[in-house]
């Protein structure tokens, strides 16, 4: 236990060092902790229309002004921040569970079996993402929808098929890091004490490849809170009721010349939440490498 303290002592000192990924950090936690505590400290209703004051730009009563039904953007914004953010997560979670199984029995096994897995992935990797994506969600949407409700419905067809689309860089990343350590000495002590090798790859190889697949989740992350983005802006994600961020911004987009604070809002969180992603899996790459000198 004494030298994985240290190890993580040693990760945590870099990352500190690395002052755009701490920043990112706080900035990105700060983002978090608004849009879970925002049902008790922001309590107005993401539905509630208000014509009179239609299209008001940013003020006391509506921080971040009203749309064209008169409804609060800042309630909107807080409530569709937990979608878009629970979307990232969820699928950056499928990604690198299926990643991670297909790079590790690539990676411990040998001929047929890694070659398949490997024809299998440079298969996804050929499929043109986006049309897909369209072309799945407007095949099920309505089927799930029935099954499981509006939003719960939507919410697992969009990360199922953005999940499928994102493990593929890192299965080829678990398997290259299989093919490095599975050749190293305590690899090879491990296997003439006569370890089998399932945990052999549990106990031994995986843990010391999940640095890079770390770095690689916060990557996924940031682009499945795009690709969700997308979708919702094309009419494709969450149904007008639920205000993603994607959704507000294609909700916006008649509106640019009069109420441009429409757009700004949903916008700026869209891109900063991904930027501050970027930088802490930057951190985390320079910390998680023991090659970095910092």
């Amino acid at each position: 236990m004494r030298p994985r303290s240290r190890a993580g002592g040693e990760a945590w000192r870099r990352f500190r060092r690395h002052r755009l990924a701490l920043a990112g950090a706080i900035i990105l936690a700060v983002i978090v902790a608004a849009v879970l505590v925002s049902p008790w400290l922001w309590q107005v209703p993401i539905n509630a229309n208000d014509f009179n004051e239609r299209l008001e730009g940013p003020s006391l009563r509506h921080p971040f002004g009203t749309d064209d039904l008169g409804q609060d953007l800042l309630a909107r914004m807080l409530y569709g921040g937990r979608i878009s953010l629970a979307v990232g997560l969820a699928a950056m979670l499928m990604a690198i569970t299926v990643g991670v199984v297909i790079g590790a029995i690539a990676g411990i096994a040998r001929g047929s079996i890694d070659a398949a897995l490997m024809w299998l992935t440079d298969l996804f990797l050929s499929l043109p993402q986006l049309p897909l994506l369209l072309l799945l969600i407007y095949l099920f949407r309505d089927r799930l929808k029935a099954v499981f409700g509006p939003e719960v419905g939507v919410f697992l067809l969009i990360v199922f098929v953005i999940g499928c689309f994102r493990w593929m860089p890192v299965a080829r990343l678990v398997r290259a890091q299989f093919f490095s350590l599975r050749e190293k000495e305590f690899v090879e002590a491990a296997r003439a004490l006569g370890a089998s090798v399932p945990r052999q790859v549990v106990r031994h190889i995986l843990p010391n490849s999940l640095g890079p697949v770390i770095v690689a989740g916060t990557i996924d992350v940031a682009a499945a809170i795009i690709a969700e983005s997308t979708l919702s802006f094309l009419g494709l994600g969450f149904p007008p009721d639920i205000p993603t961020w994607g959704r507000i911004l294609f909700d916006s987009k008649d509106y640019l010349d009069i109420a441009a604070h429409w757009a700004l809002f949903p916008g700026a969180a869209i891109f900063l939440t991904v930027l501050t992603i970027n930088f802490v899996g930057d951190g985390l790459r320079d910390a998680l490498d023991p090659r970095k000198v910092m």
